[in-house]
């Protein structure tokens, strides 16, 4: 009986060693976090939505730059217009998350409805602009505007790099 108990150990003890089996033993581990964690994690992630929103204003201002260098102030408007299709609605749902995590409130019902929010004004947006400035936009700087701004996340993984 001894040696069926020194086998079984050992057994346990090779388990123990499998990688395989180390991460299912890590998955039933809880991680707990002290408030000062939890505060510190809380104000990285609002660091980062501020900084993704700063990106995305500076990549929708230098379509707006560019644009109006290469097409004039008309195509310079419509990339500004453009940019902002996605911006506004994007800045007022990086502010709403970043005011559920400070409050303890985020879940992910917050992030998709949030999201869904902010596609459903980009493109009412966007519908609007066709309307109202029909006369004067230059849709490629528009789309120029729109899509540089949404790739805005590129300059923050470009300096993230360099640093």
């Amino acid at each position: 009986m001894q040696q069926n108990s020194m086998q079984h150990e050992q057994s346990l003890g090779q388990e123990l060693m499998d990688p395989d089996m180390l991460d299912k033993a890590m998955v039933d581990k809880v991680l707990i976090l002290s408030d000062a964690d939890r505060a510190a994690l809380d104000a990285q992630a609002s660091r980062g939505l501020l900084l993704a929103l700063a990106a995305q204003g500076a990549m929708g201002l230098a379509a707006a730059v560019i644009a109006g260098v290469v097409g004039g102030a008309a195509a310079g408007w419509s990339a500004l217009a453009g940019a902002g299709a996605y911006f506004i609605p994007n800045a007022l749902f990086a502010l709403r998350l970043a005011f559920s995590v400070r409050a303890g409130k985020a879940s992910p019902f917050t992030f998709l409805s949030g999201e869904l929010f902010k596609l459903f004004a980009t493109a009412l947006l966007l519908g609007l602009l066709s309307r109202v400035a029909q006369d004067w936009l230059v849709w490629p700087a528009a789309l120029l505007g729109l899509i540089l701004t949404l790739k805005g996340y590129l300059l923050l993984l470009m300096f993230r790099k360099l640093s």
